[in-house]
């Protein structure tokens, strides 16, 4: 009789949809989506004037399944989902084409570090400046790794 507006969606929905009188959302198997994923879905929902709620039906098989979606609940700030985001799935290759776990070169945890990545960045820029190629024997170590580490070029040819 029309007194009842839904939409059933796949998770489509989450960019690009904007439907202001949305005011309920309810998240299937949300223990199997990612955070971003979850975060994009549950901002579909409370666009317009009216109060929203978003449920989340889970039953996480895993610790970070509880983990996702206890950040989900916990806040609506993306900063720190995304921060939660990467504590749990790692942040893969800078350079590469692994997009979570860790990456081959570990050298400081993101978040947390960053004083360390202060001082490494400074470190480096010094090194680079007084040797930039390398040659000085007691940078034979950093240039042997610098050849192993993956390019730009060499990933995008070979993905």
């Amino acid at each position: 009789d029309g007194t009842r507006r839904v939409l059933v969606a796949t998770t489509v929905i989450e960019v690009g949809v904007d439907v202001p009188n949305a005011s309920l959302m309810v998240i299937l198997g949300a223990d199997r989506f990612g955070l971003a994923q979850l975060h994009q879905l549950r901002g579909r929902v409370g666009r317009g004037a009216a109060a929203s709620t978003c449920v989340v039906v889970a039953d996480p098989a895993t610790e970070d399944g509880q983990g996702r979606l206890d950040a989900v609940v916990g806040t609506t700030d993306g900063f720190v989902i995304a921060e939660e985001d990467l504590r749990l799935r790692g942040p893969g290759e800078v350079v590469g084409e692994r997009q979570s776990g860790l990456a081959r070169l570990q050298f400081a945890r993101l978040p947390g570090d960053e004083e360390l990545l202060e001082q490494s960045r400074e470190e480096a820029a010094t090194r680079i400046s007084d040797d930039p190629e390398l040659d000085a024997p007691e940078h034979a170590g950093l240039a042997q790794l610098a050849n192993r580490v993956d390019t730009p070029a060499e990933t995008l040819e070979g993905g």
